[in-house]
């Protein structure tokens, strides 16, 4: 569905982004993540027709954002960090101006706007002048105007900035049931919020990609030894000095105790072997059964961490 190809963005000397390439598939949810200053929003904006590249070429839905910016825009909803709302309107004028703008079919256009205000949740405030809404609710505003004219493509820059837990939790929502008819590049720095709802992340570092992949793959590429939780039934001490001996063991902490001789550890181990097998039957001869067994990949905050301070790149 979009498709970017060795784009770059100078600003006479500085290069805001350079040679950034990735691709959207149609229905996915993709997270975009970088530091401050990274490029996100350079990115972003050369993507909406905003502002034009220095180089480099950008399709959405086999068309060029730079040839055909009309047909393009028609087919992309945008929801920056601030939203772009007119405060002295209502709600519903708000919504009808944002029509017009993307000259949607007038027939068509009641039933569309009362479909989305549903969907976001806003039709009880619709003749509410805007100034007058809370932060969330003009939040939801702002993704009522991204979705005007039903793109393909939502592009979401920071859509819960600024909010309240419950309103985070309801903008997620919101989110991941959009994704069902649209595909969307989501950009946020709540990272567990990207990990809750994209498929696929991009990390973007210093103007370059960094990092294209599941969070599971680049947790497990990224990662120098293999991370697990243990729950054990038998005494601690001699649990501990078991696990210790089996070669590739490289840490182990006692983490909770849950019963009586049951307590649940946390296992490091050499990347390259797999101990789980030693470690079970090291214990089932000495009579410790094992009650449960869960792998701990890197988290997303880890992986942005590494590569964003380490510029180890991942492709």
């Amino acid at each position: 569905m979009i498709e970017i190809q060795n784009l770059t963005k100078r600003y006479g000397e500085i290069k805001a982004i350079e040679d950034v390439s990735f691709t959207v598939n149609k229905g996915e949810i993709l997270g975009f993540l970088g530091p401050n200053g990274a490029g996100k929003t350079t990115t972003m904006n050369i993507l909406t027709g905003y502002i034009p590249s220095t180089s480099g070429v950008v399709k959405v839905d086999g068309l060029d954002v730079m040839e055909q910016p009309r047909e393009v825009k028609r087919k992309i909803g945008y929801l920056p960090e601030q939203p772009p709302l007119y405060v002295d309107m209502t709600v519903t004028d708000f919504l009808d101006f944002c029509a017009a703008l993307k000259e949607v079919d007038k027939a068509a256009w009641k039933g569309q706007k009362n479909d989305i205000m549903e969907l976001v949740k806003i039709t009880h405030v619709q003749h509410r002048l805007i100034r007058n809404l809370s932060k969330g609710y003009r939040q939801r505003v702002g993704l009522a105007q991204a979705l005007v004219g039903t793109p393909d493509v939502l592009v979401l820059d920071e859509p819960t900035v600024g909010l309240d837990p419950k309103q985070i939790i309801e903008i997620r929502k919101l989110i991941k049931a959009l994704g069902k008819n649209h595909t969307i590049i989501l950009s946020s720095h709540i990272l567990p919020e990207v990990s809750a709802v994209c498929e696929r992340v991009v990390i973007i570092n210093k103007g370059k990609i960094v990092a294209i992949d599941t969070p599971e793959q680049l947790s497990k590429s990224l990662g120098d030894f293999t991370r697990f939780t243990m729950t054990i039934a038998g005494p601690e001490k001699k649990v501990s000095e078991m696990l210790q001996q089996i070669y590739g063991v490289k840490y182990i902490e006692t983490h909770n105790k849950l019963k009586d001789d049951e307590y649940s550890y946390i296992i490091e181990s050499d990347k390259e072997l797999d101990v789980r097998k030693p470690i079970f039957n090291r214990l089932a001869e000495a009579g410790y059964p094992i009650l449960e067994l869960k792998s701990l990949g890197l988290s997303l905050e880890d992986i942005f961490l590494q590569l964003t301070t380490e510029e180890k790149e991942v492709n």
